[in-house]
């Protein structure tokens, strides 16, 4: 199990425009995306060194996947991948990310 702190702006900016989360892929406006960054492991995060990805600011990837969330003024991209293989495609990407921390 790895436990890792996540960081990201306490200011939101009020944007207009639409972003997506690379985890889920659910698009947001506004604020609803955010930047969030880990320190990597070992040497390199005590030197001050982290990795970024843009997610969810509430951190629902797994509920907008299932269907049991909807994002407020944002929404999903109707796909052909099955809710099982989105959410093995939600899993890889959130892994990739925590495996960046460790290179």
């Amino acid at each position: 199990m790895v436990g890792i702190a996540l960081r990201y702006p306490t200011v939101r900016r009020g944007f207009q425009h639409r972003s997506m989360c690379s985890v889920c892929l659910t698009t947001h406006r506004g604020g609803g995306v955010s930047l969030m960054t880990a320190r990597k492991a070992g040497a390199a995060g005590r030197e001050g060194n982290s990795v970024g990805v843009y997610m969810c600011a509430d951190l629902a990837c797994s509920l907008y996947v299932r269907g049991k969330k909807v994002p407020e003024s944002g929404s999903r991209f109707e796909e052909s991948l099955t809710t099982e293989e989105q959410i093995a495609r939600a899993g890889g990407n959130l892994n990739a990310f925590v495996d960046r921390l460790y290179v």
